[in-house]
């Protein structure tokens, strides 16, 4: 134990003294507050002079500020801080020969990859909850509105639920870095992997619903629902899709699904009296509540092959 303490000590301190991490970190946090003050602007002239509604402190993660809300940043943005994070944890140490120098004092090897990943995870935790707090204090001094005991649940979860999501893919990473020896091959797999799951998984899905279905029309509403239910089984392979479906169920008490479109009977009225009054919080996380385990699953899934792989090398090759 002391042995991984002190690694991971040695690996947090190497990320708060680098310049990616500076450059990330202040890159993030302009966008965020840039798109938290535009939000909140908007939402002092719309409330102005009107009793506040309920829940009015998350739309400053949810609403619009220029052209994408926080929680929308996060979701397509936030992977490339787990990237950047562990693109090079493993190869750049084996390039430079410290990672030999380092297996060749008493120490096992496990506790390597494990404290890498974990200092990876701890440093995005304290830069998301130091985004999500400074977001809070300007949404206090811009909206003089204090979030309510459900509303800050709300905010943690959403915290813990952004954690996992991007620790996943700094797992991703720390992969293919044990994989591969060039740092540029390491990154630009990983890279591959984000567009791949957070563009072309979409288009892909939509092809292949298509595919199957190709009767689906106005004039065929059971083919029409089948396409979408084979468009939104294979979407759910993607990180992104779990994680939007869970922070946006999470964040909007008033939504009822994780998914944007509702079905209805035929003679059923659309009205919004049928969503009226939000969910519990306890309602919501029984919603997203597989989505959330389903990123645990993954993200330990992937850890749980690097770790396998590292504990598999040969010594001499490292």
């Amino acid at each position: 134990m002391q042995q991984l303490i002190t690694i991971f000590k040695k690996e947090l301190a190497d990320h708060f003294s680098s310049y990616r991490f500076l450059i990330l970190f202040a890159l993030i946090t302009m966008v965020s507050l840039v798109t938290v003050y535009m939000v909140s602007l908007s939402l002092s002239k719309d409330l102005e002079g009107i009793a506040k509604p309920g829940y009015v402190f998350l739309m400053l993660f949810t609403s619009s500020g220029i052209q994408f809300s926080l929680v929308q940043f996060v979701a397509f943005f936030g992977p490339l801080i787990g990237l950047i994070l562990g693109f090079d944890t493993i190869n750049r140490e084996r390039n430079e020969g410290t990672l030999s120098k380092l297996l060749s004092q008493p120490i096992y090897r496990d506790t390597i990859v494990n404290a890498k990943f974990l200092a990876g995870v701890a440093v995005v935790a304290i830069m998301l909850a130091s985004i999500v707090l400074v977001i809070t204090g300007l949404g206090l001094f811009m909206l003089g509105i204090v979030p309510g005991l459900e509303e800050i649940w709300r905010i943690l979860i959403y915290l813990v639920i952004s954690i996992i999501y991007i620790a996943f893919w700094l797992g991703v990473s720390i992969l293919f870095s044990i994989l591969f020896r060039s740092v540029a091959t390491s990154s630009l797999a990983a890279l591959a992997v984000w567009i791949f799951f957070s563009f072309f998984l979409s288009l892909g899905a939509n092809a292949i619903a298509g595919t199957l279905t190709p009767d689906a029309g106005a004039s065929n509403p059971e083919s029409l629902l089948q396409r979408m239910q084979i468009e939104r089984a294979i979407s759910l392979a993607s990180p992104l899709e779990l994680y939007t479906g869970a922070t946006a169920t999470i964040m909007d008490p008033m939504r009822r699904s994780s998914e944007s479109l509702v079905q209805v009977g035929m003679m059923e009225k659309l009205s919004m009296t049928r969503f009226s009054g939000p969910l519990p919080l306890s309602q919501s996380l029984l919603i997203v509540l597989p989505y959330i385990i389903t990123l645990v699953a993954i993200t330990a899934i992937c850890f749980a092959i690097s770790y396998t792989v590292f504990m598999r090398q040969e010594v001499r090759s490292i």
